[in-house]
């Protein structure tokens, strides 16, 4: 025999051997002994197993994974699906999923290649080259070229369109330097230009044929054709041909990469009532504009509910052309001292705000806390106006003889029909009655207060709100040049240093001296009070708890909730980290 064979029959035995020693170990163990015994086994394998379990998930990460489907809310009927022609909420948010620019905002508030692959701004800040991505397609898998990027430029200046987009563009200079290459020349530096590349691209082939009169009327902006993260599956009407739902599907040539979500169905609805009811009723699961008040309600019934505070300034601005009053400092002063913002934010907007006390959101990288204090003080407000002589009469009003004239501590405030807004004014009223002002409230349709009140500037102090984009423009708002229509300076301020750090913040795309001159803006304005600042107030946002993902931190309008609609996410998978 082979040593080899003696090795293995000798093994064999002793193998034989343990195994019967220990089966007759176990056999003279007693009942309470095996049972024992049998209890430590098995916490023995479970404890094995739960160890290796979580080795192997520390080694483990769960990963975005395409499928599954959104069913969102929201309010009103789209009729321009459109980025040249978007007014509404409705056309926004479509517009959003549907269309793609040359660049695209990101929820934190900056700016990313989408259609572009490379941007180069010349030194004196008026030449901006732009070359476009590799393979980039519309939904009907037509290539984008620098024919669309142009022909959509120059549709946007047609005055014949009245684009909202049409003041980003006017003055600019497009040209075609090969089918991935395109120029814009500037004629002044104007540092926030590239925001305005984020307009969404129309695909030439299609609506070249649309003559400029007719393109309001176009079914495509009831059926767009686009480059965004979403295309068009469905479109739905009711029996009387209005529109009732789109159902949109992931578009796997968007540039930035197919969305995760498979599926978005927007439903349309009349009013917030009957988009409360559907959601309640498992219809849809996410809201896209909700009032606070609605929001609080389901905040309290455990609903998720993402805020961010928008870049939207309301406050009263005073003229003072029409009410002599406001010339004096101490007025000013004294209503911005004696107002509780707080109890607005409470009162009317549910909490769903943020006090303010300056032009610049809070939201801003370029917002200066130390002018934004808000200290409530009513008697300090009185003390201040009995130490510049005006004194209450026998009807509990304030009045001053000035130049030999008694003047009243009194003023209207205009402000639209909207239910927050009039409720706003009415605490304004209550407020500084306490401090010896008669106000007079008064009210207005929205398209009555643009058309006859705003625009020749007839009120004596307006309540309004001042959207703030992206690029923190404030030229238009506050510049003396913008004092009359179509300019948005509604307060009528005129300051040379503000003119002219406002002049310079334009031209200049240095971040450290954009900041500075932002924050010596601010210190100009907390100093001349020609406005009193009041909220900013929260976007709120109800989505389902699987959708994954989710950031909106920094968006200028509801529809940017969709920013980075293309890395949500639902459904999920494991690898091993080594594998990511």
């Amino acid at each position: 025999m082979k040593n080899t064979d003696i090795k293995k029959v000798f093994s064999r035995r002793f193998n034989i051997s343990k195994l019967k020693k220990l089966e007759d170990t176990l056999k003279s163990l007693s009942l309470t002994e095996k049972t024992i015994l049998g209890f430590f086994a098995v916490i023995l394998a479970l404890s094995t197993a739960i160890m290796l379990y979580k080795i192997n998930d520390n080694f483990m990460i769960e990963i975005p994974e395409k499928g599954g489907s959104l069913t969102e809310g929201i309010i009103g009927t789209p009729r321009f699906i459109n980025p040249l022609l978007a007014i509404s909420n409705a056309d926004r948010d479509l517009s959003s999923l549907i269309y793609s620019g040359l660049m695209k905002a990101t929820p934190e508030g900056e700016l990313v290649m989408d259609l572009a692959k490379e941007i180069n701004v010349s030194e004196d800040g008026l030449t901006y080259d732009v070359t476009l991505k590799d393979d980039i397609y519309f939904h009907d898998n037509t290539e984008i070229t620098a024919e669309d990027i142009k022909f959509t430029i120059e549709k946007t200046q047609d005055s014949i369109i009245k684009s909202p987009k049409k003041a980003n563009w006017n003055g600019v200079e497009i040209e075609k330097i090969s089918d991935k290459e395109i120029r814009f020349i500037l004629k002044t530096p104007y540092s926030p230009f590239l925001e305005n590349t984020t307009l969404g691209i129309l695909p030439k082939h299609i609506w070249e044929s649309v003559a400029s009169e007719q393109f309001a009327f176009s079914q495509l902006n009831i059926e767009p054709i686009g480059s965004g993260p979403y295309k068009i599956e469905k479109v739905k009407t009711n029996s009387s041909g209005i529109l009732e739902s789109y159902t949109l599907e992931s578009f796997n040539k968007y540039a930035l990469g197919e969305p995760y979500i498979s599926k978005i169905t927007i439903n349309l609805y009349p009013n917030e009532e009957k988009l409360v009811k559907a959601f309640e009723g498992g219809i849809v699961e996410g809201i896209g504009i909700i009032s606070t008040e609605k929001a609080e309600e389901l905040n309290n019934k455990g609903k998720r509910i993402e805020r961010t505070t928008l870049p939207r300034i309301f406050g009263l601005f005073l003229n003072q052309n029409k009410n002599s009053i406001f010339t004096n400092m101490e007025i000013r002063k004294a209503l911005n001292k004696s107002l509780d913002k707080q109890k607005i934010i409470d009162e009317i907007l549910n909490g769903y705000g943020v006090p303010i006390n300056g032009p610049v959101p809070p939201s801003s990288s370029y917002f200066d806390a130390t002018t934004a204090e808000n200290s409530l003080d009513i008697e300090g407000a009185i003390e201040i106006l009995e130490k510049n002589g005006w004194k209450l009469n026998e009807n509990r009003v304030r009045e001053k003889t000035i130049k030999k004239v008694v003047t009243p501590f009194s003023f209207s405030i205009s402000t639209s029909d909207a239910p927050e807004l009039k409720a706003v004014a009415e605490i304004l009223k209550e407020q500084w009655k306490k401090i010896g002002a008669e106000v007079t409230i008064k009210i207005f349709e929205v398209g009555d207060l643009n058309q006859n009140v705003i625009r020749p500037r007839d009120y004596e102090s307006l309540l309004f709100g001042e959207i703030i984009g992206r690029d923190m423009d404030l030229f238009a708002f506050w510049h003396s040049s913008q004092r009359n229509d179509p300019g948005l300076n509604i307060a009528l301020y005129a300051n040379i240093n503000s003119d002219k750090l406002l002049e310079e913040v334009r031209s200049t795309s240095v971040e450290e001296d954009r900041l500075k001159k932002y924050i010596k803006f601010q210190e100009e304005i907390t100093d001349d009070v020609p406005a009193i600042f009041i909220y900013s107030p929260d976007f709120t946002y109800v989505l389902p708890t699987k959708i994954k993902n989710f950031s909106m931190k920094q968006i200028t309008m509801p529809s940017e909730r969709f920013l980075d609609v293309h890395n949500w996410n639902i459904e999920t998978n494991k690898i091993w980290k080594i594998f990511q």
